[in-house]
């Protein structure tokens, strides 16, 4: 069995741009054969030694998830600020669940409410993970 050239076309289908043979080294020009380089202009000395600004995105308008609202008496005597956003609302709870170690040891996704949870989560014994933030919903105050 040979894989010759009309394997390759049969490969390639025949694009013709694909199995065509390389340039000849004649038609480099001199300056890339001699790997000469031409010695730099005062410009690009300037240009080098000054280092670019880095531009950075920053977001001045949070919305969603992210724009900071008033709390219920319940869950700032929780968190301990009247005013938080949704997402840090729920790292607070998350980290206060890992601190006290409140997760169920043979299923990580069911949470034990202590006191302090009960008080937010509706008085409610044990309460799953995707169920936080749908019972964190009353507790921020619409506009």
């Amino acid at each position: 069995m040979s894989f010759g050239f009309s394997n390759g076309i049969r490969v390639f289908r025949g694009c013709r741009a694909l199995l065509a043979p390389s340039k000849s080294s004649a038609a480099v020009p001199a300056a890339i054969k001699s790997k000469e380089k031409a010695p730099p202009s005062s410009d690009d000395v300037v240009s080098a030694a000054v280092p670019k600004p880095k531009i950075k995105r920053v977001t001045t308008r949070s919305t969603g998830i992210l724009k900071v609202v008033e709390v219920s008496p319940a869950l700032s005597n929780f968190l301990g600020v009247s005013e938080v956003s949704r997402t840090n609302a729920v790292k607070q709870i998350w980290s206060y669940i890992k601190l006290n170690n409140l997760q169920n040891p043979a299923n990580k996704r069911e949470i034990f409410c202590d006191d302090k949870l009960k008080a937010i989560f509706e008085g409610r014994e044990k309460v799953g993970f995707l169920e936080i933030a749908k019972l964190l919903t009353h507790h921020f105050v619409k506009d």
